[in-house]
């Protein structure tokens, strides 16, 4: 059996289909949108893949195999987030997976989590240490990014949908996230954590 062909060549002419058929420039803010999210969503496989391969000591293992999983949960969640962006039509979007209320307040506890044992922050931190934890502020600057592609989304003159709403919330608590989790794996892996410090 031959397998499907990834290419169409429908979008030859610099067009692309949301989902629900409508078509619109590939250079399009709502495409500019999911495709930071999925720009994303590959880093935070880089960063999965660098915390699953460096050598934790002692009982960091635990905690760096805790911190994959949920990677794997925030993954999944930016297709949902990805896929509304990508639907125009709200008949279409009531189809989709349901956008989680819950993955917001998932977020605040694991930050609470492993800024536990972190010191306050005198200084502006520099992304670097290990290199997972220079992964995880990669992701944090996409994800800022992405939160800034989607904010364009937003309407001027009336309330933003929902749904909207809701993704703007959970991208901006998604950058958060990475920053906490970059100073928490220099942590478990006993690194200094670089930090700015001009000189006077």
């Amino acid at each position: 059996m031959t397998s499907p062909k990834v290419y169409t060549r429908t979008g030859d002419q610099g067009t692309t289909s949301l989902f629900g058929g409508a078509r619109v420039v590939k250079d399009d803010p709502r495409l500019e949108a999911y495709g930071t999210l999925d720009e994303l969503n590959c880093f935070i496989g880089l960063l999965r893949a660098d915390i699953e391969d460096y050598r934790w000591p002692g009982a960091a293992t635990i905690e760096s195999a805790r911190i994959s999983e949920e990677l794997l949960k925030i993954q999944e969640s930016i297709f949902v987030l990805g896929s509304h962006l990508a639907t125009e039509d709200d008949a279409v979007r009531s189809k989709l997976p349901i956008l989680s209320h819950e993955a917001v307040g998932e977020l605040e506890a694991a930050m609470d989590r492993m800024s536990t044992d972190l010191s306050p922050l005198k200084h502006f931190v520099l992304p670097g240490g290990t290199r997972p934890s220079a992964s995880a502020h990669i992701a944090r600057t996409v994800a800022r990014r992405a939160e800034r592609a989607i904010v364009r989304l937003l309407p001027v003159s009336q309330a933003a949908p929902a749904w909207l709403t809701q993704i703007v919330q959970h991208t901006n608590r998604l950058n958060d996230y990475f920053f906490v989790l970059a100073r928490h794996l220099n942590r478990l892996a006993n690194r200094e954590e670089p930090l700015w410090m001009p000189s006077r």
